[in-house]
């Protein structure tokens, strides 16, 4: 899957102009150590799966190990700013979940890194999106009923996330605020008891991860309405974006960004960018993603870049409208 085009820079052909013989030299040299990896989570979450997985890819294809560090802590803004404190040698390395990157900063009072000041983008090393779904009780087949069910019915549907400021959350405040909805957010401590609360009919709505979605929907327990991102998702093709439903205004790609501090070496996240891109190009690993509810993306450092900035603008509207704060 590719990030869609209209929200990213197009690049000339002299984007390809090829390096300085000294720079190539530090490149084909590195890395010369191992490379520290932090994941700004806990184990076992979907961006650390990630990140293990790529890590090992990388070990394997640049001959020096790629080690994973879990720093968790504050939606993941202790981790990040660990990251930002970094020597700019290319010798740490952040996975990222994108929304948080970009969310933080407008949801904290205080977060220890600036998203643009202190970071490089270097690559996407897998994409997601959000699922908006129903209990089966829900009497809506197709998001248009949905909404007309809750515009009838204000204040009595709820919705559940994985916690407040989450991507979940976000994406379901985007939807309830660009379609003037009243509806009530229930948030809880992860994505697991989020879809729990909507099977057990405790909250009729949920925007959850597509890893936790998709197996609740084949086995009935869920009806999923439509994805949240530009394109629809593999592991669910007959399910339509809300975009797709006619709500041009909700769209959210949730990437896994990789990172590194600001001053990185340009030759450096060069190499990064092409030894991601084909860590994940293996069909097997295709095939690993997609279990766990992602898909391949491409996309240059540069076009990285722009698009955090597009989502720190969405978002930071978003919580402002919604009046979001994290605890």
């Amino acid at each position: 899957m590719q990030l869609p085009r209209r929200r990213f820079l197009q690049f000339a052909a002299g984007a390809a102009t090829f390096l300085p013989l000294p720079h190539i030299a530090r490149a084909q040299a590195y890395p010369a150590r191992p490379v520290r990896v932090i994941v700004p989570f806990a184990p076992g979450g979907q961006t650390d799966v990630v990140a293990r997985l790529v890590a090992q890819k990388l070990s394997d294809r640049l001959g020096k190990q790629f080690y994973v560090e879990n720093v968790a802590g504050a939606g993941g803004s202790i981790g990040m700013g660990r990251a930002a404190q970094a020597a700019a040698d290319g010798y740490t390395i952040v996975f990222v979940d994108g929304i948080g990157f970009v969310a933080n900063p407008s949801l904290y009072n205080k977060v220890p890194y600036d998203p643009f000041a202190d970071f490089e983008s270097v690559a996407i090393a897998a994409i997601t999106m959000q699922v908006l779904a129903v209990h089966p009780s829900v009497p809506a087949q197709t998001v248009q009923e949905l909404v007309a069910l809750i515009k009838a019915n204000p204040g009595k549907y709820s919705f559940s996330s994985a916690g407040t400021g989450t991507g979940a959350h976000l994406t379901g405040e985007l939807f309830r605020a660009s379609l003037g909805l009243d509806m009530v957010h229930v948030p809880y401590g992860g994505g697991g008891p989020a879809i729990a609360a909507t099977v057990a009919g405790h909250t009729p709505i949920s925007f959850g991860s597509a890893a936790a979605t998709i197996p609740q929907h084949q086995e009935g327990k869920l009806r999923a309405l439509a994805v949240g991102g530009n394109k629809r998702l593999k592991g669910l093709p007959d399910v339509p974006t809300i975009r797709e439903a006619g709500y041009n205004e909700v769209e959210c790609d949730a990437v896994v960004g990789v990172l590194a501090p600001a001053k990185t070496p340009k030759e450096i996240v060069t190499l990064l960018n092409q030894e991601i891109a084909a860590s994940v190009a293996p069909a097997d690993i295709q095939d690993r993603l997609m279990t766990l509810g992602f898909e391949t993306a491409t996309a240059t450092p540069e076009e990285l870049a722009t698009f955090f900035k597009s989502d720190f603008t969405k978002w930071a509207n978003v919580i402002r409208a919604a009046g979001v704060k994290a605890n």
